[in-house]
């Protein structure tokens, strides 16, 4: 499920002319410098120029990165036009047309994009809209736009002349494909390239003032962005969309920042040595450090329950940084963030019955405690709920949530430290499923709680001074026993809470009706 052109390692202009305008130190335009053509008065930039400029500024690079220059550069510029071209055919050089169709529909089965919405033509036109310069690591040739001023291209520069050296060093482009199948691992990796050629651009700025990035204190690179919808193209943009062109860059540059800071220049080669295996990593440059690992998660296979009607279109890792998106398209921002940061492992796959081209999505997540899988079951349940509007036959109990929706059933179900869900499918498919992956049968609509059992269960939010995950209070049935609570078995499924906790006069008790 990638959204941008793998490999095309390209100056994203709205970034790159944001740092400038921050640092104050060259004269711009503003965001509108990608898209808008040069004034009347600007003197196009001669090839001589060009050359010139961009061997001055290849040996800065090569100064303050410490990488030397191996082998002779070639050098262009190029039209808007041929840049487009160039997107183009590297898009179908790196992903055939069936596989950018199931990264598509993965988005869009997610939620991350519109049904129906064309991500092929979106991204050529916003790179060809946002290109300004770019690296490309098979011909190990520099491009740069012949539409804008030398003053700006020298900032490009900066920035895709760090590739170049980066590559004669570390062979970028089979490093990044050493990642792959795990499309998050591979993400990681470009966040790596791309945040270590923003500091580099940044230093590059700074130069003659004495000081680096380094020296700086700890900003939120966030606020270099404005209104992403400032340019044509990315105002119809979805929010994923923007968040995923400009993760490796600012979340690169706060990762890259943060480990380069202690050694400078000279930890750039560790950051090849041993890449960071996971968004996760780069969203908390500390679990690098600790070597924190995600779990290795995986899925059964279920052509023998869906039938021969179906065909497997994808299977990847969402991570951190991809569950954050899934989770903000229908949450908050800052509860997608929280929910997101307990992610430890994840695998989705994604089925397309051939006739209909109906879609069958499948997760399982593997989260950091049983308490945080309880919380996730709570949130995601309201997730579902916002993202099938047009659903009945709802059925709760505590870690399991289902209902029909108009392509079929819905299942969400929690067990332990990992949570499932399964969209578009039926109960029978669901049983075989939980079966397959050697999980307790999930409750049944039929089933009913003993009668000594009240009708409610508890869902207990609040805000405590201890809770620093989030603003949820998720309690595990040790601890509830420990406070007083009575739990008794119904027909030897999970306990039910059937007397409330009265020493919580600070949370806010949300009650949802069970059973009868």
């Amino acid at each position: 499920m990638t959204s941008r052109a793998k490999f095309i390692h390209f100056g994203l202009s709205v970034v790159i002319l944001a740092i400038v305008c921050l640092f104050n130190t060259t004269r711009v335009r503003g965001q509108e410098a990608a898209v808008a053509p040069p004034s009347a008065d600007a003197k196009a930039t001669s090839d001589a120029e060009f050359i010139a400029a961009a061997d001055e500024v290849l040996g800065k690079m090569s100064e303050i990165t410490g990488l030397k220059l191996r082998t002779p550069l070639k050098k262009s510029l190029r039209s808007r036009e041929e840049i487009r071209a160039y997107v183009i055919k590297q898009m179908n050089e790196e992903k055939t047309l069936a596989e950018r169709y199931a990264g598509a529909r993965s988005a869009e089965a997610l939620g991350l994009i519109p049904k129906g919405f064309d991500l092929d033509a979106f991204m050529v036109n916003v790179l060809t809209e946002q290109v300004e310069g770019l690296y490309d690591p098979k011909t190990r040739e520099f491009y740069i736009a012949d539409w804008s001023p030398l003053s700006e291209q020298r900032m490009v520069m900066a920035h895709e002349l760090t590739h170049a050296l980066e590559d004669q060093h570390f062979q970028i482009e089979a490093w990044l494909k050493a990642a792959r199948p795990n499309e998050d691992a591979e993400l990681a990796r470009d966040a790596v390239l791309e945040g270590s050629a923003m500091v580099a651009m940044i230093d590059y700025l700074m130069l003659g003032t004495g000081r680096s990035l380094k020296d700086l204190p700890e900003f939120d690179p966030s606020m270099l962005i404005g209104d992403l919808g400032s340019t044509a193209t990315l105002q119809e943009a979805p929010p994923f969309i923007k968040d995923a062109l400009i993760f490796p860059y600012l979340g690169g540059l706060t990762f890259s920042a943060a480990i380069l800071k202690d050694r400078g220049w000279s930890g750039l080669p560790g950051l090849f040595e041993k890449p960071p295996v996971s968004t996760q990593q780069i969203l908390h440059p500390a679990f690098y450090r600790s070597d924190r690992i995600p779990q290795s998660v995986t899925l059964p296979p279920l052509e023998k329950l869906l039938g021969s009607g179906w065909t497997k279109l994808d299977e990847n890792v969402l991570g951190e940084f991809g569950w954050k998106e899934v989770l903000k398209q229908f949450l908050d921002g800052t509860r997608a963030k929280s929910l997101a940061a307990s992610w430890d492992g994840d695998k989705y796959v994604l089925y397309e019955e051939k006739q209909s081209k109906r879609l069958m999505l499948v997760t399982r997540l593997h989260l950091d405690s049983e308490e945080h899988a309880t919380r996730f079951s709570g949130q995601y349940s309201e997730v579902l709920e916002k993202k099938y509007s047009d659903r009945s036959n709802l059925f709760r109990r505590p870690n399991f949530f289902s209902f029909d929706g108009t392509d079929g059933g819905v299942f969400l179900y929690c067990f332990g430290v990992e949570c499932v869900t399964m969209e578009g499918t039926t109960r029978k498919v669901f049983d075989g499923f939980t079966k397959a992956i050697e999980w307790p049968m999930a409750p049944q609509p039929t089933q009913r709680l003993e009668p000594a059992a009240p009708a409610k269960t508890a869902m207990i939010f609040g805000f405590t001074e201890n809770n620093a995950a989030a603003g949820d209070v998720v309690l595990s049935p040790n601890f509830l026993q420990s406070q007083g609570f009575l739990f008794r078995a119904a027909h030897s499924e999970k306990r039910q809470i059937v007397r409330l906790l009265r020493s919580l006069p600070k949370a806010q008790q949300v009650f949802e009706t069970f059973g009868d």
